[in-house]
């Protein structure tokens, strides 16, 4: 095994890590999991000049889909909050917008 794959390896067991962390909505698990990302990422743009071979092309795209499926998730826990601050406030979240209003 390279170190490339190696590298790719560690980088989906934690974005794994990071996708059990949302489902459980534990915070200190998730904050580890995005500084283990961010060490991974250091790691990764070290090998920026390597050719991924076969194994490290199909480790690349696990480790993608892995990291859209915790994006979409943390998407709709973040749209999840804001709709029920909003529900609960019965205003428009602090980060929107206000409509233009004309004199």
């Amino acid at each position: 095994m390279t170190a490339l794959a190696a590298q790719l390896r560690q980088m989906i067991a934690v974005l794994d890590e990071e996708r059990q962390a949302l489902a459980a909505l534990d915070l200190d698990a998730i904050t580890l999991a995005a500084d283990g990302k961010q060490s991974l990422c250091s790691g990764l743009t070290a090998a920026n000049d390597i050719a991924p071979d076969e194994e490290c092309r199909g480790l690349l795209e696990a480790a993608r889909h892995a990291n859209e499926t915790n994006r979409r998730i943390r998407n709709l826990l973040a749209a999840n909050v804001a709709a029920r601050l909003e529900a609960l406030s019965g205003a428009p979240a602090t980060y929107r917008r206000p409509a233009a209003r004309i004199a």
